[in-house]
């Protein structure tokens, strides 16, 4: 398990979910790119063994110029895990397609917002099943 990581890396994570997505996430939501907040980047945080979950992270990255309200990111697990442009249940079916032919993805949650200086985190863990 330790080619997880090497499978997830910042550029495969980039082409999974583009860094464009933020600004068509806020075209969506507010009919202008450019009165988003921040940008949206996935990263991959980890492999749990003993329960057999990857873990990674939907990270929030303030804008110049703007800023990361707290009230405003706590609501938006819920707002992502059902936005289509953000598109979860997609994501996942990239991230299942990068793992090993005897592993795949069997279900998906997202955790609650993590706020950390000019960055919020929004985790989300897989589940992962042998095949």
């Amino acid at each position: 398990m330790d080619t997880l990581a090497d499978r997830f890396t910042a550029q495969t994570l980039l082409d999974i979910f583009p860094q464009e997505r933020s600004n068509d996430f806020f075209e969506a939501l507010f009919g202008d790119a450019e009165e988003g907040a921040f940008d949206i980047r996935l990263a991959y945080d980890r492999y749990e063994q003993n329960d057999q979950t990857l873990h990674f992270k939907l990270e929030l990255h303030e804008r110049p110029g703007r800023c990361l309200a707290c009230n405003l990111t706590y609501g938006l697990p819920d707002v992502f895990a059902r936005h289509p442009v953000i598109n979860l249940a997609g994501l996942v079916k990239d991230i299942d397609q990068l793992l090993s032919p005897d592993l795949s993805c069997e279900e998906w949650k997202l955790g609650t917002t993590q706020q950390q200086q000019g960055c919020h985190c929004i985790p989300l863990v897989i589940a992962l099943r042998p095949q």
